[in-house]
């Protein structure tokens, strides 16, 4: 959420920046309703000094044994003015953190201006892609070969786009998280975190996955509260919402987070999108990073974040390049976002398998997420969240890169403590 004094009184600055991002927000009728919000306020603390001085001369009127009855009277006239009143203000205010919901982050000043994902930035790249002398196969073919994808069955136990993983297929996911776990506890200083998979609307709307996302997301109802649960789409929800309504002490900072979930989304509207194979399904594992961190300090942990998540790619061995979005393609809660992009053969691109993003102080806000700098006020905290990485996209990756001509695949060095010292997954 953006602080409302920015709106009210930077909003051509407000509506520009937003405007940057194709994105379309009521800054006119927020402006004109915080307007009258305050000068509703303002009526009302005048009108309860005035029902006070009529209190008082009630009061010394019955005093002086006097007639009290037209301060009463007066009294209640002005009671009820302000009832009506504050009423006013409590239905702009629900008003206005509505239309506040809408608005999404401003981008940070490096972030390059443009209309479309091809306006995207490449900061570097990583690692050269391996020449073949074969026709490499996309993953799910080479899965099929290995016989350890199993769209076909997937389907019939849910509906498309999952997939069952067959033995070591099952273990090689398995090794990625552990591998991606193992390397952000010991050498990046992250704290391992287990959380619920179901959270309530509350963190949705901290994170800024709600109103805005509502499609995308599966839930579900508690039949004793008839409340809305949802499944997490991704572990920044329960991971940035830890602290929501906490005052950290500065000297805790930053914290550092990791989780290893399933990760759940509708993907609504992106049907005949990659609908083969694993790149976009309704569930996928993911180690996610998160970071709560001061405002000076927060775009040094998110340059430190994109290179913990390079840093996997590189154990594994896996090009890939790191592209800096644009405002058109940056994400609703998101200042700035870095993605990496891992090389898949079989498609001769690059595709996307992290994104690292400082939220500043927009998910905060709505946390009420704040630190306390040593002998100074509350302030809020910046939060950062990145993927380190996408399991699944990291497993099609291994199966893309790594495949040999007789449909067998390497197990990167990396990995192979992970799969009790194999070296090659041969077909079944």
């Amino acid at each position: 959420m953006l602080d409302p004094r920015i709106i009210r009184e930077h909003p051509e600055q407000v509506l520009e920046a937003i405007q940057a991002r194709g994105a379309k927000v009521p800054v006119d009728y927020f402006r004109k309703a915080d307007e009258d919000r305050r000068r509703f306020l303002r009526e009302v603390e005048e009108l309860k000094a005035r029902r006070n001085r009529f209190s008082e001369q009630v009061a010394d009127a019955k005093r002086r044994g006097l007639d009290a009855s037209a301060y009463i009277q007066a009294s209640r006239t002005l009671g009820q003015q302000i009832s009506e009143l504050e009423s006013h203000v409590r239905t702009l205010g629900e008003s206005l953190a509505e239309t506040a919901r809408q608005f999404p982050n401003i981008p940070h000043a490096s972030v390059p201006r443009g209309a479309s994902a091809d306006d995207n930035v490449e900061v570097r790249r990583w690692g050269e892609p391996r020449a073949f002398a074969f026709t490499p196969r996309p993953h799910w073919e080479v899965g099929e070969v290995l016989g350890v994808l199993d769209f076909e069955r997937a389907a019939k136990i849910a509906k498309s786009r999952f997939v069952v993983l067959w033995g070591i297929g099952a273990r090689l996911e398995r090794a990625l998280a552990q591998f991606m776990l193992d390397l952000h506890t010991k050498a990046h200083g992250y704290r391992e975190v287990w959380v619920p998979h179901l959270v309530n609307a509350d963190a949705m709307r901290d994170t800024g996955q709600l109103p805005k996302f509502e499609d995308e997301l599966f839930k579900t109802l508690e039949p004793e509260q008839g409340r809305p649960l949802y499944l997490i789409p991704t572990a920044e929800v329960p991971l940035t919402t830890l602290h929501g309504g906490e005052i950290l002490p500065a000297d805790t900072l930053p914290r550092k987070y990791t989780a290893w979930t399933p990760c759940y989304r509708r993907e609504a509207g992106s049907y005949g999108a990659d609908t083969r194979g694993m790149i976009r399904q309704h569930q996928f594992d993911k180690v996610e990073l998160v970071k709560l961190a001061t405002p000076d300090s927060s775009y040094d942990e998110l340059e430190s974040m994109v290179r913990d998540a390079e840093a996997v790619l590189q154990r594994l061995e896996l090009p890939y390049r790191v592209v800096l979005l644009c405002t058109a393609d940056l994400g609703f809660a998101s200042a700035k976002t870095y993605d990496l992009e891992v090389w898949l053969p079989a498609q001769g691109r690059y595709r996307e398998i992290s994104s690292c993003s400082n939220c500043e102080a927009f998910q905060a806000r709505r946390a009420d997420l704040r630190y306390r700098p040593a002998g100074g006020r509350a302030e809020y905290l910046h939060t950062l969240n990145g993927s380190g990485l996408a399991v699944g996209r990291t497993l099609i990756a291994v199966l893309e890169n790594y495949q040999r001509k007789d449909g067998s695949v390497v197990v990167p060095e990396a990995l192979r403590p992970y799969m009790g010292g194999l070296e090659v997954i041969t077909p079944r």
